[in-house]
């Protein structure tokens, strides 16, 4: 006698609730945005101060050096921004020149989107226009932050928090470890500082462990890091 075998019942799979995480590179390559993709070599301009504000900018690879001079020639670095940052947004809001220069600091791949294409998109695609007002709120907030940072802080509290920032602690996703090669010229530009002084602080935090430098250059930024942020 054969035995009778008892069908095993399977359950079905049940589709997760969650949505998947809204890729901007995605929709943009998918919904049919008009835009242009250019390369760029390191430290070449994308567009300088007092250009016509034409356009968006969208860094696909590797990063842009944002800075403004004054009258009297003196440069500030007003950002470091790196793959999935918008820049020159400016012109959405009827900014007609820019009020300052994009350098290139390392090879970098962008996507630039015209005025009117931008706008348009941003009429059309709700989700898509969520998540860039999202965006901008965010950079407002980390402009005050900035500002805060720069009239109470110290400079190597102002240093370990632009490093990492650099390194995106605390962004959504997986931080990035290692810094793309920044000079000491360019972080003391950024904190307000002298050169001299960015100098003792990378040292020192080298010294500790925050820090480490590859073979190639590139920094690698331990989360320990944060400890100098945090400490009164």
């Amino acid at each position: 006698m054969q035995a009778i075998k008892t069908p095993v019942k399977i359950k079905p799979k049940t589709k997760s609730t969650q949505k998947p995480a809204f890729d901007p590179q995605v929709f943009l390559d998918s919904a049919g945005v008009a835009r242009k993709v250019t390369e760029f070599r390191r430290k070449e301009t994308i567009f300088s101060q007092g250009d016509i504000c034409k356009d968006v900018l969208y860094i696909q690879e590797g990063g842009v050096r944002l800075s403004v001079v004054n009258e009297a020639g003196r440069e500030a670095v007003v950002a470091i921004l790196g793959p999935g940052d918008f820049f020159g947004e400016g012109c959405l809001a009827g900014q007609p020149i820019r009020i300052g220069t994009a350098t290139a600091i390392a090879p970098t791949t962008t996507m630039i989107i015209e005025k009117k294409e931008m706008i348009r998109v941003l009429h059309e695609e709700h989700e898509f226009s969520d998540r860039f007002i999202a965006y901008m709120l965010a950079r407002n907030i980390r402009v005050e932050e900035d500002l805060i940072d720069q009239l109470f802080n110290s400079s190597e509290k102002r240093l370990a928090r632009t490093l990492l920032l650099l390194a995106r602690y605390g962004a959504p996703g997986d931080p990035r470890k290692s810094l793309p090669k920044v000079s000491q010229e360019t972080l003391s530009e950024m904190i307000g500082t002298t050169r001299s002084r960015v100098n003792f602080f990378m040292n020192k935090f080298r010294e500790l462990g925050f820090i480490h430098y590859n073979s190639n250059g590139k920094i690698h930024i331990d989360n320990s890091l944060l400890s100098v942020v945090l400490h009164d």
